[in-house]
């Protein structure tokens, strides 16, 4: 195991076991942090001229997050990425994110929303089941007010997206 990984892991059983204090983080700050460390340990492929250019964390639909995840990210980066964070109003424009946060907002058009990215290598993330059935990779959950996620390893390999084992391990996992 490298140095850091312990810390690391326990950083993570922290946040999925969720801290459940009154005065304690609210549900989507804990998700816009789950958001910026699932890009740290996702893979995306190799594109031309893309290695230097800011991960774009997008949101499709109503913003849930009210600024926490422009927080969560600002001024942080991985392998030298800044991130950017964006909101969107049409599918097919999240083509162009590394990171697309699903809205239950959007959950009706679920089917349409993964038609459009299909063949992108696009990291989607919800949290209803209607979003999950429909193939977007990560689906968090809700255990009484800890936040779990789960994920869809087939989608991801589908996408071209190798999910890193240390976080494979912290998650429920699903192949569809």
């Amino acid at each position: 195991m490298p140095p850091g990984s312990k810390f690391w892991l326990v950083g993570m059983a922290i946040l999925i076991r969720g801290i459940a204090y009154t005065q304690g983080p609210s549900e989507y700050q804990m998700k816009a942090a789950f958001l910026y460390n699932f890009a740290k340990f996702v893979e995306w492929p190799a594109i031309s001229g893309k290695q230097a250019s800011p991960i774009a964390l997008c949101v499709l639909g109503k913003d849930p997050f009210d600024g926490e995840l422009a927080r969560a990210v600002e001024g942080k980066n991985v392998d030298g990425r800044p991130f950017t964070t964006r909101r969107i109003s049409e599918a097919g424009a999240a083509q162009s994110c590394q990171v697309l946060f699903v809205s239950a907002s959007e959950a009706g058009r679920a089917a349409e929303i993964m038609k459009k990215i299909a063949g992108f290598s696009v990291l989607t993330v919800g949290d209803t089941d209607q979003l999950w059935e429909n193939g977007v990779m990560i689906t968090f959950l809700m255990d009484r007010q800890r936040v779990r996620f789960r994920i869809n390893q087939g989608a991801a390999e589908r996408a071209s997206l190798k999910i890193s084992s240390k976080l494979l391990s912290l998650a429920q996992t699903d192949n569809r």
